[in-house]
């Protein structure tokens, strides 16, 4: 089992900055997948970004050149560092980790509110 415990989120001005950080304890490995997914009311939840255990990241376009997802596989940690916010980043914010078919585990979730 692996638990995941997302934070930093909240409310910010479109234009602003947020660092959203996740946690993870239990049975994790560097080599599985870190990153994270975004859910806003009516839609379906959808990839934001992701890195794996050797660093190789992937984004969404929608977020390309605001957003930079890092790991600290010492601290078995994963950040989402995000840039020039705008009210379509509205959405609640999930943590994942997975590996193959066989391991896949969220976060809670994070709520981050653009708005001016």
């Amino acid at each position: 089992q692996v638990q995941l415990v997302e934070s930093g989120g909240g409310l910010v001005q479109p234009g602003g900055s947020l660092i959203l950080s996740c946690a993870a304890s239990g049975s994790i490995s560097r080599f599985y997948a870190m990153g994270w997914y975004r859910q806003s009311p009516g839609k379906q939840r959808e990839l934001v970004a992701t890195i794996t255990g050797s660093g190789i990241t992937n984004y969404a376009d929608s977020v390309k050149g605001r957003f930079t997802v890092s790991r600290d596989n010492a601290k078995n940690t994963v950040s989402l560092q995000m840039n020039n916010l705008k009210p379509e980043d509205t959405a609640v914010y999930y943590c994942n980790t997975r590996f193959g078919i066989s391991v896949n585990y969220w976060g809670q979730g994070t709520q981050v509110t653009v708005s001016s």
